[in-house]
């Protein structure tokens, strides 16, 4: 097995730096879990100079049983691990070890050499996976979950290395070759002179894509946003629009589990046809789940209950 890089505490690239460089401040949360972190870099290929992705990994505390395997955790389309923030803590007080990476082209990864889209991180991925946790076995070494993109990365994932995953989690996950949602108008913000005008056009986005409840948006989650879209450089992406992931599914024979926000734009109004499709591509019964009175980023607006759906799916 090739060594991998670690670090804990300190990286190539963090959080605060990019704060800093945005001039905006990170909430304590973000900080403390960031400091807690263990960093693992794996890179992005075999090619020298290739680049290396950055993976964060918190354990359960003492005293805590462990689950019997670890959750990879993928995030969304101009993301980083932080889309997770808020169910970090109570994920590993129930006992699950996670691993989140920064998807290649996005936070603190590189991104994979002339690659744009999804379909060309599944073997960064996968290497890391192995590194990390070891492909020897054989028994899978983890449980996949994927938020959005990374719900449709991970369905990917899944099926071009079933190796890898005992079961599959998808988080308000695009790629079902549905278009029947809401269309989503945002706001350009790169353009815009000064932090403040930029907040806004974030505060606008957020509230049509990512939360139901706009009166959620605090300091916190306009902070993480805006550093997550300011790493983005994957900006043509476009297998989300296509039924890439249905493909994916109809590939797997693990268990598979979804789960949605009653309010998420991409299906609003059309989750029981999303259901039904879903089911059809899948070889085993799937656990569905909506979570109510919430939008596409269930997670972070009601961490809570999102974690209980979790557990549920995850047991």
């Amino acid at each position: 097995m090739q060594e991998v890089a670690e670090s804990v505490g300190e990286s190539t690239y963090s959080l605060d730096q990019n704060s800093q460089e945005l001039g905006l401040a990170l909430s304590a949360l973000m900080a403390q879990l960031q400091d807690r972190a263990r960093r693992v870099f794996t890179p992005i290929s075999a090619d020298e100079g290739s680049g290396q992705m950055v993976w964060h990994g918190w354990q359960p505390p003492d005293g805590v049983t462990r689950r019997e395997r670890p959750l990879v955790m993928l995030h969304g389309g101009s993301g980083s691990w932080t889309h997770w923030l808020r169910v970090i803590e109570p994920l590993t007080a129930a006992g699950y070890s996670l691993w989140l990476p920064d998807l290649p082209g996005f936070g603190g990864s590189d991104r994979v050499p002339g690659g744009t889209d999804a379909d060309t991180m599944l073997q960064p991925l996968a290497y890391g996976i192995e590194q990390i946790l070891g492909g020897a076995s054989s028994e899978p070494v983890c449980d996949l979950v994927g938020f959005s993109f990374g719900g449709m990365t991970a369905g990917m994932l899944a099926a071009a290395h079933p190796e890898l995953a005992q079961r599959l989690l998808l988080v308000g996950a695009p790629g079902m070759g549905m278009t029947e949602g809401r269309t989503v108008r945002l706001k350009g913000w790169r353009h815009l002179p000064g932090l403040e005008a930029q907040m806004q056009a974030h505060h606008h986005n957020i509230a049509q894509l990512m939360l139901h409840d706009a009166a959620l948006i605090d300091d916190e989650t306009l902070t993480l946003h805006a550093l997550n879209v300011a790493r983005d450089r994957l900006g043509r992406r476009r297998l989300s629009r296509t039924n890439v992931l249905a493909q994916a599914l109809s590939r797997l024979n693990i268990p598979v589990a979804a789960i949605y926000g009653r309010y998420d734009p991409l299906y609003v109004g059309h989750l029981p046809a999303l259901h039904e499709l879903m089911q059809r591509q899948c070889a085993k019964p799937l656990h569905w789940q909506v979570m109510e009175d919430a939008g596409h980023w269930a997670q972070h607006e009601n961490p809570a209950q999102f974690c209980a759906a979790l557990q549920r799916a995850l047991p």
